[in-house]
């Protein structure tokens, strides 16, 4: 699998029902990487193992590849300048099974995501 498929995969398949729940009323196609940061950095972690790293200010996820490279697909959301300080590394129990997951629909969104980039790759590899 290359990153750049991935990549292609993963922003045709983003829309509002992958956004995370507290933003998703702006959410719009002039900016489709808007609130896809979790459900995108899993999908990552998926094909390229790794960590998932993330930033308190702004809320922001993005992973650190086995190889050692830093992978930020989601970071065009955010406007130029901003900066994304690293605050940790979260594990996918964290990322998934705790409250404020469950109450993000973060496993939903991950596996409708999960399925939306499984389709797309078949279809398109």
């Amino acid at each position: 699998m290359e990153l750049k498929k991935l990549e292609e995969a993963l922003e045709n398949s983003w829309d509002r029902k992958t956004c995370h729940p507290k933003t998703s009323s702006l959410w719009t196609p002039k900016n489709p990487a808007f609130g896809q940061c979790k459900p995108t950095a899993l999908i990552v972690q998926d094909y390229f193992m790794g960590e998932i790293f993330y930033c308190r200010r702004p809320y922001h996820y993005w992973n650190m590849l086995l190889s050692g490279k830093e992978v930020d697909l989601t970071r065009k959301q955010f406007p130029k300048g901003m900066t994304v300080h690293f605050a940790g590394i979260k594990s996918r129990h964290e990322m998934l099974d705790v409250e404020s997951a469950l109450k993000a629909l973060s496993l939903e969104r991950y596996m409708l995501l999960k399925e939306r980039v499984e389709d797309y790759l078949s279809k398109h590899s």
